[in-house]
C-alpha cells in the first residue's frame, strides 16, 4: 500500500526542490511556486520539472501544447483521441517524461476558470494512470494532490467563482469563455484516479511492445464511468453483469476464461499457467473481455490462461479476502482445517473460489499431468499468489508464507469436494 498522502507543506518543499522555475520579462524574473503551479493559457519554453535529459526538455514543452490541446485551451486539429493518444504514448515510450506530464496536469487543473477544461485536464490524468505510474519520487506529490480533491466539489466551484470575479488576466481574456459546467464532478474522477494510482503504483502499468492504441485510450476514459471486469471487486462484477447475465452465479469473465483454456486444449499443453501468453495478445483479449467479447481467432491456450491469472491477481480484494489470511497459513498443513476454511468465506467467495480449485483439479489428473508437466504442487505454486496475499513487507514473513499459501491451496486441489460446481455453470 502507499503512503498516507503527504502534507501541504512537504508537498511545498517537494515542489521547492525539483520545480525548474521559469523567469518572465525582459529582467528574467523568477515565477513564484504558486504561479508556476497555476492554469496558463501560454506556452512555455523549458520543462516544470529539473532535468538534464536534452530529449526530454524539447518533448516536456511539446507535451505542454498537447495536454492544452485535450484540454480545449488551444486549438488543434486532431480529435481529443488522437491528441491522448500521442500523449500517452510519449509518456509510455520515454520514462523520464511521466512525472512531467503528470505535473503539467496539476499546474492546469489549479485556479482554472473554465469547468470544461478542468474536468477535461482530470480526465487525461485519469487515462494516463491506465497506462504507466510516476516515479516513486513523484508519487507522494501526486497522490496529494488528488487526495486533496476527494471531496471538492463545493470548493471548487465556489473557488471558480471568486477567480472569475477577479480582475482577468491578458492572457486568459483571449481564453474561449465556457461557464457552463461540462463533464462529471471532479470527486468523481479524484476518486478513480485515487483508487488507480494506488493499483499502478503496485502493478505497473500497460506492459509489451506494442504501443496504446486509440481503442486502449477509449477504454481507459470509459472504465472512469464503468469500471473494468479486472481490478474490481467481485460484487461490483456481479453488479454490473446482472442485466446481460442475470442467471449467472459465477463471475461471466471467470467461467469464459476458463472455459476458453480448455477449449483450447490447455489441459494437454506443456507449462500451462506456467508459460506466460504474449502480453501484446493477452492485453488484446483483456480489451475484448472488458467488452464482454471472446474473440474466435483464439489459437494459444496461453493467452486466455494468463489472463485469467491476472483477472484472479487484481481483484480488489482477494478470491480469499484478508481477514481470513491467518487462518489459510495456520492450516496449511491440515486438510479438514483448510477445508473448514472454504466454508467459511462469504458465498461469493466461496463459489468463486470452488469454482477455481475444481479447475485446476482437471489438470491435477494423472492423465494430464503426462502432458502438461504441471503437478498438484507445480498448479498450487503458480496460482497461490492469485488467492491469497501476504500483507507484511517483511522479506523473511514474505519467504516463510508463500511456502505456506503453496501448501494451503495445495490442500484444496487434492481434498476439497467441489462436485456441485458441475450445477453452477
Amino acid at each position: 500500500t502507499l503512503r498516507k498522502p503527504i502534507s501541504q507543506s512537504s508537498m511545498a518543499d517537494w515542489a521547492s526542490k525539483n520545480l525548474n522555475m521559469h523567469t518572465q520579462g525582459i529582467f528574467r524574473r523568477r515565477i513564484s511556486i504558486s504561479n508556476m503551479l497555476s492554469w496558463n493559457g501560454g506556452s512555455i519554453k523549458k520543462p516544470m520539472l529539473i532535468t538534464s535529459n536534452r530529449t526530454i526538455k524539447k518533448e516536456a514543452c511539446e507535451m505542454f501544447k498537447l495536454v492544452q490541446s485535450y484540454m480545449g485551451d488551444r486549438q488543434t486539429r486532431m480529435d481529443r483521441n488522437h491528441v491522448a493518444l500521442v500523449t500517452v504514448t510519449k509518456c509510455w515510450s520515454t520514462q523520464g517524461l511521466r512525472d512531467e506530464l503528470y505535473i503539467q496536469l496539476i499546474r492546469q487543473t489549479t485556479d482554472n476558470t473554465c469547468y470544461r477544461s478542468l474536468a477535461w485536464g482530470w480526465e487525461l490524468m485519469a487515462i494516463s494512470l491506465a497506462f504507466f505510474s510516476p516515479s516513486p519520487k513523484f508519487q507522494s506529490y501526486l497522490e496529494g494532490y488528488i487526495y486533496r480533491h476527494l471531496d471538492s466539489d463545493e470548493k471548487i466551484a465556489q473557488h471558480i467563482k471568486d477567480l472569475k470575479n477577479k480582475k482577468i488576466t491578458k492572457s486568459r481574456k483571449k481564453r474561449k469563455q465556457n461557464t457552463e459546467d461540462e463533464g462529471l464532478p471532479i470527486s468523481t474522477y479524484a476518486k478513480y484516479c485515487y483508487r488507480k494510482l494506488q493499483k499502478v503504483a503496485i502493478t505497473g502499468g500497460k506492459k509489451g511492445l506494442r504501443k496504446p492504441t486509440v481503442e486502449e485510450i477509449m477504454h481507459a476514459r470509459n472504465a472512469i464511468l464503468t469500471p473494468s471486469l479486472f481490478g474490481s471487486s467481485l460484487e461490483e462484477i456481479m453488479l454490473r453483469q446482472q442485466d446481460m447475465y442475470p442467471g449467472n452465479k459465477l463471475p461471466w469473465v471467470q467461467t469464459q476464461l476458463s472455459q476458453q483454456v480448455l477449449a483450447l486444449g490447455g489441459e494437454q499443453t506443456e507449462g500451462i499457467f506456467r508459460v506466460p501468453g504474449d502480453i501484446d495478445e493477452v492485453n488484446a483479449l483483456k480489451l475484448q473481455v472488458d467488452q464482454w467479447k471472446i474473440p474466435n481467432g483464439l489459437s494459444d491456450p496461453n493467452i486466455p490462461a494468463s489472463l485469467l491469472k491476472l483477472w484472479y491477481r487484481e481483484l480488489e480484494e482477494p478470491v480469499i479476502p484478508q481477514q481470513f489470511y491467518k487462518e489459510c497459513i495456520s492450516n496449511y498443513e491440515n486438510p479438514d482445517a483448510a477445508v473448514a476454511v472454504v466454508q467459511l468465506l462469504p458465498e461469493l467467495n466461496r463459489l468463486v473460489l470452488c469454482y477455481l480449485i475444481h479447475f485446476l483439479q482437471i489438470f491435477a489428473q494423472p492423465s494430464n499431468v503426462g502432458r502438461t508437466k504441471m503437478d498438484v504442487n507445480n498448479l498450487a505454486m503458480v496460482m497461490a499468489p492469485n488467492c491469497l496475499r501476504c500483507q507484511s513487507d517483511d522479506p523473511r514473513v514474505i519467504f516463510e508464507n508463500t511456502r505456506k499459501e503453496m501448501s494451503f491451496l495445495r490442500m484444496l486441489i487434492v481434498h476439497l469436494d467441489t462436485s456441485f460446481v458441475k450445477g453452477l455453470v
